[in-house]
């Protein structure tokens, strides 16, 4: 076995996968402590290489695309302080990182791994169920559904449409972008029906606006990388147009009085936020026409 122990973290690699684990140390990211140990098959290696420099080097890992729902679901946006597969190396054992490297290169040829992007995923991303709560909100995902729960510091917009639950057949893309800390980010659910309109995130009862804490807010993350592994795999969604899909049959049931009671409310809410100015007509229309299918 080719193992590498650092205060970043540990790589072991036993000939058929390479085995990440996160430091402990308080320097290490939150977001790679909450992601965990990460299991990587070797199939899934594009290829691996260490960068020396003047007082520590970098261990790097590439995947094939298409291998890692974490990699679809981030688009490479994660800092790369916060991403697993990268190990800061001290320089007194830049050694023992170029063997481990070697070993897995030397692998990859000997098995013969293609480069080309994978025709599905070969991690599985993290476990279900998986709650974060942001600055905008709590969202949470069980396999089936995504909740939104918004926050008292949310959006007026958001507030009146109420919690937004949607189910991952629904669910047509991720659109995800950190919070920096010099600029706000988002998690985007975009449906079938919300495809092509879409509100600023502030607005948008189906997007997360992440202002707050970059650190926290960071492990949105997680929940887009649990759905991105649920939905079809990149290589199937080429070309498709999702207006063209049919659309999905559902028993019609008689809400309660109480959600019929809800649902007034909020669409008065709605109404009397159009009347002050605070919604254009077309965000009125897109958040009424949100709060209905919700009902």
């Amino acid at each position: 076995m080719a193992e590498i122990i650092q205060r970043d973290g540990t790589w072991a690699f036993d000939g058929t996968t390479v085995r990440i684990t996160p430091g402990l140390h308080r320097s290490v990211p939150l977001f790679r402590q909450t992601y965990g140990e990460i299991t990587v098959p070797l199939e899934a290696v594009a290829g691996v290489a260490f960068e020396p420099e003047r007082k520590r080097g970098r261990l790097r890992m590439r995947l094939r695309e298409g291998a890692d729902p974490l990699l679809q679901a981030t688009g490479g946006r994660l800092p790369d302080a916060a991403d697993p597969y990268r190990l800061t190396v001290d320089i007194d054992r830049a050694g023992v990182a170029e063997y481990v490297a070697e070993e897995i290169r030397h692998a990859l040829l000997l098995d013969q791994i293609p480069k080309e992007p994978t025709k599905g995923y070969l991690l599985p991303g993290p476990p279900v169920p998986v709650s974060v709560r942001s600055s905008d909100g709590m969202v949470s995902f069980d396999g089936t559904q995504v909740r939104i729960d918004w926050s008292d510091t949310s959006d007026r917009v958001k507030r009146a449409t109420g919690p937004r639950i949607v189910d991952i057949a629904d669910v047509v893309q991720i659109e995800w972008l950190p919070n920096s800390g010099y600029e706000d980010g988002f998690l985007r659910f975009v449906t079938r029906d919300t495809a092509f309109t879409k509100l600023p995130p502030e607005k948008d009862p189906y997007a997360l606006d992440l202002w707050g804490s970059a650190r926290r807010d960071l492990l949105t993350a997680l929940v887009a990388t649990a759905v991105t592994a649920r939905l079809p795999h990149p290589s199937t969604r080429t070309g498709v147009d999702y207006t063209d899909r049919p659309p999905r049959l559902t028993a019609t049931v008689p809400p309660p009085a109480d959600h019929h009671d809800v649902l007034l409310r909020r669409l008065r809410e709605l109404g009397e936020l159009h009347r002050d100015g605070v919604l254009t007509d077309e965000e009125f229309a897109m958040t009424k026409a949100a709060v209905l299918r919700g009902f």
